[in-house]
Parts: structure tokens; C-alpha cells; sequence
């Protein structure tokens, strides 16, 4: 299945120039920065630093950058939509690249099931909720697409789930939060590197 499936053989055709489609998850906006919902974001900017590039302002509802990580090339997108609604720019930015359907489609998203600075990857499943993931798997028809995904811990009850996602993070918690979103940057390298079932060999045991 290629790249980014089940077989990690990076030698299968691609139907776009770029390898991956990286999607750093968020909401727009500087109150929104730095807070629990907007790792992804931070994902795709770290991996653009890395690259020497910046995500700059594109067509689709997104902040873009195209990069070239390790020997691989790479779309760094931000959707500029609220999350709810990333879907959107998913979809643009897949056909605007050529990828086929979900083909090298990378998801970088917080996930409230995982302990704060928790990175794991996986494949498809399920939703747990989440709005971005959502919007993803309704415009693309399918939620078998790669995840990087970064622990947030959950809040003491439901009702506050808004709260803890979107307000800003006590100081301990943001430098384990730090540390996440680079070694999710370094995950999403893997990836590209080594395959997806190879690359959660390495980072799911951490």
C-alpha cells in the first residue's frame, strides 16, 4: 500500500509529486496559540523550521509550506478554517496536489485519550470525538488515513472538554507539550523515512 500504508515500501507510484500531505490541526487565531487544540499546528511549523521554509498564507483555507524532509517532499498545511470545518481545505489541498484520495495524507491532531506529552501513531480507527477528525473523514470519505497523535489528557468531566482543549496550558504541562510536538515532527520524519508500521514500532513503544 505504499509510503504511508501498510507495507512501507516507498518504492510504490505516486500519483503526486509530493510524498506526503502533512495537516497540523488547530484553530486560526492568536488566542488559540499555544493551546491544547493546536499542537498540530505546531507540528507543521517546527517541520518547516526544520526545513528552512515558513507556512505562508495559500488558496485553500490554509497556510502552506512545501518542503523537502530527508529525501522526501512534503506539503506542511495548516487549514485556516476552524477546526470543525478542516475538512475543507483537506480536500482542496488533496486535489490541488494531485494525491489520490488519501494517498500520503498525514494527520497531526491532540488527542484527549492519550497522557499529556504522549506521542503515538496509528491508521485509521476511530474519531474519539474529534472535530477536526471528523470533518477529515467526511470530506474524504474514508478515516483510514495516518495519524500522529499527541496526548493532551482529558478534563475532570465532559463538560469541560472546550475548556481544556482551547484555554491556555499551566506551564508544567506546556513543556511537556513541547517536547511532544518535536518529537511529532520527529515522527512524521520517520514516517517519510521508514514507513508508517516501522515508524510505529519506534515511537509507540516510547
Amino acid at each position: 500500500m505504499g509510503l504511508l500504508g501498510r507495507s512501507g515500501d516507498p518504492t510504490r507510484a505516486k500519483s503526486s509529486a509530493f510524498d506526503a500531505l502533512v495537516i497540523g490541526l488547530g484553530n486560526p487565531g492568536k488566542q488559540y496559540a499555544r493551546t491544547r487544540h493546536n499542537v498540530g499546528e505546531e507540528v507543521v511549523v517546527e517541520l518547516a523550521r526544520r526545513a528552512g521554509e515558513s507556512l505562508k498564507a495559500g488558496r485553500d483555507n490554509a497556510w502552506v509550506a512545501e518542503v523537502r524532509l530527508g529525501a522526501k517532499r512534503a506539503v506542511l498545511a495548516f487549514p485556516t478554517t476552524f477546526m470543525n470545518e478542516s475538512g475543507q481545505a483537506v480536500r482542496k489541498l488533496v486535489k490541488r496536489y494531485g494525491f489520490a484520495g488519501h494517498e500520503g495524507l498525514i494527520v497531526v491532531q491532540d488527542e484527549l485519550d492519550l497522557p499529556p506529552g504522549t506521542v503515538r501513531l496509528k491508521v485509521g480507527g476511530g474519531l474519539g470525538g474529534h472535530n477536526g477528525l471528523r470533518s477529515i473523514t467526511s470530506h474524504m470519505g474514508t478515516q483510514d488515513y495516518v495519524r500522529v497523535r499527541i496526548g493532551v489528557g482529558k478534563p475532570p468531566n465532559k463538560e469541560q472538554g472546550a475548556d481544556h482543549v482551547l484555554k491556555k496550558v499551566p506551564a508544567s504541562e506546556r513543556q511537556l507539550l513541547d517536547v511532544a510536538v518535536n518529537l511529532a515532527a520527529d515522527a512524521v520524519e520517520s514516517i517519510l523515512d521508514i514507513g508508517i508500521d516501522a515508524a510505529m514500532n519506534k515511537f509507540n513503544s516510547l
